[in-house]
């Protein structure tokens, strides 16, 4: 291995077996052109195949290829935060290991680099077969981000980007442990620039990104740079409040007018809606509370089990 590294290939892993060979393949031709030293460093997330082994087995015949082994599962965001605090190139590259994210387009993110910016940001493209749930789902994550957060984030941006080393040691600083690095990345400022890259089709594999994993990351996106939805639930109680009172007038005009009010349908309608506000204000509040409460135990980010030589 060369003494000093360039560039740092940073990849989480969570089952994949079926794609590590494949993204070797295609990975190392990329990163050999550029002529510049480099490492590639993966993250295996808690996975119960054969991904680490696999791993261990690339870094006997390249030295330049490591791995190091969570615990157990601790969350994508987490397990490139464990990858970002290994790295020692000039610059770090962040991708993922089940070719969504081309390689091809890692000489793309190196010439902006180099013409200034401290983070190249990714926005993708999604391929024709891309389901219309996912372009739906993704499409209203992103709205629904911006209009909650003081921070804007691109639509269809990815955890795809490049880092400069001055970039690289302001986010370490970070120490929250419910993260959303896509905010973070935005939140710090420094020179950034974004490219657009075509989304391949996936040969295998699914998403890890479930439906109830997409709801857990739209919750910790708009809960770590937003205090909107605790002023929609005070502002929603008001309104209630004051209809409320605006209704309790009109029955009593009507009760002293001898008009006959049914009103069981009145009453169910208005304790459901006030039942329902109550709720979900308590629910919000409740998120946060939960933040809070996680960071305020300090427990370890995570924990390693196993890594190469």
């Amino acid at each position: 291995m060369q003494d000093k590294t360039e560039i740092s290939v940073i990849i989480p892993l969570y089952n994949e077996e079926d794609n590590i060979e494949r993204l070797i393949q295609i990975l190392l031709p990329v990163l050999n052109q550029l002529n510049r030293s480099w490492e590639i460093i993966f993250i295996d997330d808690g996975s119960k195949d054969r991904s680490f082994e696999l791993v261990k087995e690339i870094h006997e015949q390249n030295p330049d290829v490591t791995g190091i082994a969570l615990s157990r599962n601790f969350g994508h965001q987490i397990a490139l935060l464990a990858g970002l605090h290994r790295a020692k190139g000039d610059v770090v590259i962040m991708m993922d290991a089940d070719l969504q994210h081309p390689p091809e387009v890692i000489p793309r993110l190196l010439e902006a680099s180099s013409r200034g910016y401290d983070i190249v940001n990714t926005r993708r493209i999604d391929a024709k077969g891309t389901g219309w749930f996912k372009k739906v789902s993704s499409r209203g994550f992103y709205r629904l981000m911006n209009f909650l957060s003081d921070i804007p984030i691109t639509e269809s941006s990815s955890d795809f980007r490049l880092m400069s080393k001055k970039a690289l040691g302001a986010f370490l600083k970070f120490q929250e442990r419910d993260r959303f690095t896509r905010g973070l990345i935005s939140w710090m400022g420094f020179n950034q620039t974004i490219i657009d890259y075509e989304c391949p089709p996936r040969l295998i594999g699914t998403s890890k990104y479930t439906l109830r994993k997409m709801l857990h990351f739209a919750l910790d996106g708009i809960t770590s740079f937003s205090a909107k939805p605790l002023r929609i639930a005070s502002y929603s109680g008001m309104i209630v409040f004051f209809i409320g009172l605006l209704y309790a007038l009109f029955a009593i005009i009507q009760y002293f007018r001898g008009a006959n009010m049914p009103g069981w349908t009145s009453l169910l309608v208005t304790v459901l809606i006030i039942g329902g506000i109550q709720l979900l204000a308590i629910g919000i509040i409740g998120e946060y509370l939960a933040r809070i409460f996680h960071e305020s135990k300090a427990r370890p980010i995570y924990f390693i089990k196993d890594q190469t030589p």
